[in-house]
């Protein structure tokens, strides 16, 4: 029989840069789940990309066996979580396995946003939280300060706080001691069906679908006939196993376990996140809680850059989107780009992560078109249409008004930093409701900012400012009426639909003109001169030409009448005039990234 009592699920979370995964790499040293020549820095960050960037982006599972100080052994099962806000759902979900949560908190920086919000979060899910303070080894790390940071901000008794040094394994095995007398092992099942958790999956090519599970109560073994309560269906279970960090294959889990189950689920479309697994003979009457869906709040498209690729694309993206419950997408097709789909995304973190991921691990080559949010246009019929796409916005006279998402910003920064921060945030048409000092030197301000103002740069702007010291979190915050245009941009006279988007009026003169002046350096010139036209409701906001190029004619002519060299110029610019009623202008992809990348000031 399974011992409730020697096992603890936990979590670490911390804000981006805190020292999350190298604290995790010490604590699977020192439970030697892992051999010494097999460890490396940042071993749970397992993506190429999480290894390049220096973040987590997936939530990793791993079960550690400890002895304790009592002499008993106990299991671990440590999730380590993401620090960006584009992946707080990550976070979210992997809390619901859990019991409960290491804070950890960087000595020398103190507490930053993502702080804030990840321990809102633990505490929403009722989880015992231990403060750990982080780098204590470096020069200017300041332990009262964070300490009464914790206490202020948090609300989080700081006074029983580990100190560690995550880099030199200082004080890492007072943690896990802490984890055992501290975190309070699974609750007991009320009855004896079986429910497992779906906190995560992702697809293998010779495997199928494999499900990262909870298991809160019952048990799972290969050869068991389960059913996911959400869609109804009907499985055989293949295999199950726990991480060490790697697969490994057992022979059954029991309540209280973090896993995997490998069922004949062959399509990822089946399996949903949130879904709860049971037995089919003998069902649970009523499933677990699992998620709020989520909604995404950027919305891109992307396109194969070869239209035979289509098919590979959608394939791709439907496994993507089994690894990623935030991810969606809806096929779609464009004038300028062909087929291809509309996709939403949590961030722009998240957008560029995905399509990240679909150039390496899938081998694609894709255009995206520029990210747009979700508006809500309200018609005078008094019909409310989503526009996800500038291109379904309705003809002007039928709206009444046009409305659009809004976030409540946390930003924290240096004092002496305010001024230029307060100055950023009006540029993006931004309102500071609250300012918070949180110690001598640093301030909390709050302020609600449209979603569309901090897509493209703010982040980059905001660290530009303070000197890399800033940090920011954003939650979602309704919506709310303004004077928003379609902004359309031409190309030799005709409108280009993935160069369309939707702006504030007062912006709309600045951004086509930097618009305009991008596709300038990037579309070759042509024989005859191309307009580049930025235009608001058909009226022409800003234009630059392409010159043509102009071949010599009268090269091999000298000396002599000067009427031949006229009658071969002449002959050319009829020849010119020709070309530009006929002419198309052929668009590079680097075009489309040079817009995508355009500066917002």
């Amino acid at each position: 029989m399974n011992d409730l009592s020697l096992i603890r699920n936990f979590s670490i979370i911390a804000h981006i840069d805190h020292g999350k995964s190298t604290l995790a790499d010490r604590m699977l040293e020192l439970t030697q789940t892992v051999e010494q020549r097999k460890m490396k820095e940042q071993l749970l960050d397992s993506m190429d990309l999480e290894r390049e960037r220096g973040i987590t982006i997936k939530a990793h599972p791993v079960t550690m066996k400890y002895k304790a100080k009592d002499g008993k052994n106990y299991t671990f099962n440590l999730i380590d979580t993401p620090g960006h806000v584009d992946f707080s759902y990550e976070v979210s979900r992997s809390l619901q396995a859990c019991e409960g949560a290491i804070l950890v908190v960087d000595a020398a920086q103190g507490v930053e946003a993502q702080t804030v919000s990840n321990t809102h979060l633990a505490v929403d899910n009722g989880l015992e939280i231990i403060p750990v303070l982080n780098k204590i080894e470096l020069p200017n790390a300041n332990v009262d300060e964070v300490c009464q940071q914790i206490e202020d901000i948090l609300a989080i008794e700081a006074t029983d706080a580990l100190l560690v040094s995550a880099k030199t394994g200082k004080g890492v095995a007072e943690v896990l001691e802490a984890v055992v007398q501290r975190f309070p092992p699974p609750r007991p099942a009320v009855d004896d069906a079986t429910r497992a958790l779906v906190f995560d999956s992702k697809y293998d090519a010779f495997r199928g679908v494999v499900v990262y599970m909870r298991l809160f109560s019952g048990a799972l073994r290969a050869g068991d006939k389960i059913r996911l309560m959400g869609t109804g269906q009907d499985y055989e279970v293949k295999e199950v196993g726990v991480f060490t960090p790697d697969m490994v294959k057992r022979g059954e889990l029991h309540e209280g376990a973090v896993g995997y189950v490998i069922a004949n689920i062959k399509d990822a479309s089946e399996i949903q996140i949130g879904d709860t697994i049971t037995l089919a003979r003998s069902p649970a009457p009523n499933p677990l809680p699992g998620f709020k869906e989520i909604h995404p709040m950027v919305f891109s498209g992307i396109y194969p850059v070869e239209t035979s690729d289509y098919e590979k694309l959608a394939a791709s993206m439907d496994k993507l989107r089994l690894n990623d419950a935030a991810f969606t997408y809806q096929a779609e097709s464009s004038v300028a780009l062909g087929f291809g789909f509309r996709c939403g995304f949590l961030g722009l973190l998240h957008m560029e992560i995905i399509q990240e991921r679909l150039r390496r691990e899938f081998d694609l080559d894709i255009i995206a078109s520029y990210p747009n949010v979700v508006y809500k246009a309200v018609l005078r019929n008094g019909e409310t249409l989503e526009v996800d796409n500038p291109l379904h916005l309705p003809d002007l006279t039928l709206i009444e008004h046009i409305e659009e998402p809004m976030i409540l910003a946390t930003i924290i920064c240096p004092t002496d930093y305010l001024g230029e921060m307060m100055q950023l945030i009006m540029d993006r048409r931004g309102e500071i409701t609250k300012t918070d000092s949180i110690d001598g030197h640093r301030v909390m301000l709050t302020s609600r900012m449209p979603l569309n103002e901090v897509l493209i740069d703010f982040y980059d702007k905001l660290k530009t400012i303070s000197r890399g010291y800033a940090s920011m979190d954003y939650e979602y915050y309704g919506y709310q009426a303004s004077d928003l245009v379609k902004m359309d941009i031409m190309i030799h006279g005709e409108v280009v639909d993935a160069f369309s988007s939707i702006v504030h009026r007062s912006k709309a003169e600045f951004r086509g003109r930097q618009m305009c002046k991008s596709l300038l350096d990037v579309i070759p010139r042509q024989a005859f001169a191309v307009a580049l036209q930025a235009a608001v409701n058909g009226k022409i906001i800003a234009r630059e030409t392409i010159r043509a190029y102009r071949k010599d004619v009268t090269a091999k002519c000298y000396g002599g009448d000067i009427t031949r060299k006229r009658k071969l110029l002449e002959r050319q610019k009829e020849g010119k005039k020709k070309l530009k009623k006929i002419g198309k202008v052929n668009i590079p992809q680097e075009a489309f990234i040079a817009v995508l990348k355009t500066n917002q000031q």
